[in-house]
């Protein structure tokens, strides 16, 4: 079974003012591999749980019928929030390397020959690029090369298998953003076809070329992010513009069931902080922090943040907490590096 890009449970087949708030304070020391972060909201402490909720310590998992199968996008989810973070270094590094064994990979991107998943390929290849690695070489596999061979002459990525076309604008803002930090940069043309599928209203659709063009919070979120990088900062102006004009006065953002959460709001903050909307991240910071599991809860929970704020979901929470650490902290994929990160899964000091 091949495990797709996720949106937030599920993607059809993935300033001074702002001082008492800004993301978080330099990560404190690790001893061993726990550190203390004093109260609640820091995004290490919701990395530290992430840390220590991968299965074996490397990767996470997606039970279906009572079969546990591998979920490679969800495990490259917890690489980029330990990246945003600073702090789980080792997990990243453990985590990334079950990602890239052969047999893991390869049944996450396919074989590159009949089967090959652009979406998947892409954030694989963003994933290497933000822990410094080659990523035209990853245990004898380019993904460069591969991606730009799933580019068609329209500028879109698409998928080549027997199953389906499955990518959509989280497939092509990611192919943007990996390939925007090679040396030959992103296609123009690429940009310009995720630019020019844009809804009347300012924001982008999942799916491109529909009947009704639906603008969707978490695809605009990350379209805005792949266009700022690739230069086009005038298309996602207009996307940004349209997120803050569906941001709900708690602060939150939707998902296309009309449930204000955490993933949504995860991925429009830290877009909106990459892009130098600091009051509307500000408000998507605040309804995030109240999301995350504090001192009250039990020791196993705690950091932990929450799907929608109602009865704490371990099913949903991993990707809740993965998203919600990129708008905690606000690092916009183009600019993520785990650069200078600490080892160590951080917890609350808690009384």
């Amino acid at each position: 079974m091949v495990v797709r890009l996720s949106r937030h449970p599920l993607l059809a087949l993935f300033c001074g003012v702002l001082a008492a708030l800004t993301l978080a304070a330099p990560a404190s020391a690790v001893t061993g591999r726990v550190a203390a972060v004093p109260g609640p909201n820091r995004p290490e402490a919701a990395a530290g749980w992430l840390a220590r909720q991968l299965v074996d310590g490397e990767r996470f998992e997606v039970v279906f019928d009572g079969v546990a199968y591998p979920d490679q996008g969800l495990t490259l989810d917890a690489v980029f929030a330990f990246a945003a973070a600073g702090v789980a270094d080792d997990s990243a590094a453990r985590a990334l390397a079950w990602v890239t064994r052969p047999d893991v990979r390869d049944g996450y991107l396919g074989d590159g020959a009949a089967e090959a998943y652009a979406g998947a390929t892409a954030k694989l290849a963003l994933a290497v690029e933000v822990r410094s690695g080659n990523p035209t070489d990853v245990g004898g596999v380019d993904l460069i090369a591969r991606l730009r061979s799933l580019q068609a002459p329209t500028g879109r990525f698409s998928d080549r298998s027997a199953y389906g076309d499955y990518s959509n604008a989280f497939s092509q803002s990611f192919a943007l953003l990996a390939l925007d930090r090679t040396s030959q940069g992103a296609p123009p043309v690429a940009a310009a076809w995720l630019a020019g599928t844009r809804c009347p209203d300012g924001g982008y659709p999942v799916l491109p070329a529909q009947p009704t063009c639906h603008s969707d919070v978490d695809a605009t979120a990350l379209v805005v992010q792949a266009l700022r990088a690739t230069g086009r900062r005038a298309d996602a102006a207009a996307g940004l513009r349209w997120l803050v004009s569906v941001q709900r006065p708690d602060g939150g953002f939707a998902n296309a069931d009309g449930v204000p959460n955490a993933n949504s709001t995860g991925l429009a903050a830290q877009a909106l902080r990459a892009a130098g909307r600091p009051l509307a991240w500000a408000r998507a910071h605040r309804f995030l922090a109240g999301l995350q599991v504090g001192c009250a809860s039990t020791p196993d929970r705690r950091g932990a943040v929450d799907f929608d704020g109602g009865a704490f979901d371990p099913d949903t929470a991993a990707r809740a907490t993965a998203q919600a650490v990129l708008g905690l902290t606000g690092t916009g994929y183009a600019d993520l590096s785990a650069a200078g990160a600490a080892p160590g899964a951080p917890v609350l000091a808690c009384p």
